[in-house]
């Protein structure tokens, strides 16, 4: 167990994780999805440099990254990435901690994304 911004996080693989792995291809479906919300947990200089089309920066290491998150609704997908999907995991963990039920992380991450970056 690990704690970020004041969540406790497994760390092990003793428990299921309850967010979803998802290659890019499936991801990009949902992205295509009106329900979906997509969240690019890099930080802003990272962000601004090349970001998937309409993702919202949430930079996980920010100390404010729970009280933004609390802020979105718990009803919609949020499909999460990072560069390597390393940080959108912890985002993930921590988001399904909140009481989402619906996230997706970009596995592998930006480095695996084939549908072109802005």
């Amino acid at each position: 167990m690990k704690t970020i911004n004041n969540i406790v996080i497994n760390s092990s693989n003793s428990f299921p994780k309850n967010y979803e792995n998802l290659p890019s291809g499936p991801f990009y479906d949902l992205f295509l999805s009106n329900n979906s919300v997509l969240i690019d947990v890099r930080s802003f200089g990272e962000y601004v440099v090349g970001k998937i089309p309409g993702a919202i920066n949430i930079d996980v290491s920010r100390s404010d990254f729970k009280i933004q998150v609390e802020e979105l609704p718990k009803e919609k997908i949020y499909l999460v990435y990072c560069r390597s999907g390393n940080r959108s995991k912890t985002a993930c963990e921590i988001m399904i901690n909140l009481g989402f039920e619906n996230v997706k992380n970009l596995e592998k991450g930006l480095i695996s994304w084939r549908f072109g970056i802005v």
